[in-house]
């Protein structure tokens, strides 16, 4: 449903498009808005690797949060640039459920974590076009931290929480409307490939889980061309 607006909202911009200039070599776009990360994990059980070998089952899951997006690029021709994707760091609520184990399962903690992913981005249109599509691909690196338990998790037995960083790919598309020569709307969806190893101690032993994030990134916002 979201796909369908974000693109339908675009075509009517394209059609009502004023005559601006638009993207061109050497252009520096500063890009602000908020950015939503909607998490689709997938992750293996929840293993007991130190001092046991025990499959517990389950999965982990993590929640979805919205904050400030940030992107900078530069053009290097009227119709390829590189990008930077940045933001405020974006915080998590974790939880584990489906174990055998009853303790286990629900509420764990919370993880904060940043994505900056560097891209190459291609704009198909012409450079005098208002409405700038582009689609775009690159590597990201997720760096996770201030892990924590919460209350409830500590009262159970857990302690000691970590999630190791990740290098992954990216792809996105999008499109830039010109409201002025300057002055842009953006609006786009990302995938990213988030593959990590969570860790937590359970009453003494080391427990695992491999997730999948591969999360959804939406953003709408402006832009700034200088």
């Amino acid at each position: 449903m979201r796909t369908t607006l974000f693109a339908t909202s675009l075509l009517a911009l394209a059609i009502a498009a004023p005559s601006v200039q638009a993207h061109q070599a050497g252009d520096i776009i500063v890009r602000a808005g908020a950015i939503t990360v909607q998490t689709k994990e997938n992750s293996s059980s929840v293993k007991v690797d130190r001092g046991a070998n025990l499959d517990l089952g389950g999965k982990a899951t993590l929640g979805n949060d919205t904050q400030l997006g940030l992107n900078f690029a530069y053009m290097l021709t009227d119709h390829f640039g590189v990008e930077l994707l940045a933001a405020s760091p974006f915080k998590h609520d974790v939880a584990i459920k489906g174990t055998s184990l009853a303790p286990v399962n629900g509420e764990l903690g919370s993880l904060k974590h940043l994505p900056p992913t560097l891209s190459a981005v291609f704009y198909p249109l012409d450079s005098k076009s208002a409405f700038q599509p582009y689609v775009g691909a690159g590597l990201t690196y997720t760096w996770f931290f201030d892990e924590k338990v919460s209350n409830s998790a500590t009262a159970k037995g857990f302690d000691n929480f970590r999630v190791n960083n990740t290098w992954g790919w990216a792809a996105q598309v999008g499109a830039d409307y010109m409201l002025t020569d300057k002055l842009m709307i953006n609006g786009q969806i990302r995938y990213i490939d988030i593959d990590t190893t969570a860790y937590v101690n359970y009453n003494g032993l080391r427990a695992k889980v491999n997730v999948e994030v591969e999360p959804l990134v939406y953003m709408v916002g402006l832009g700034y061309k200088f």
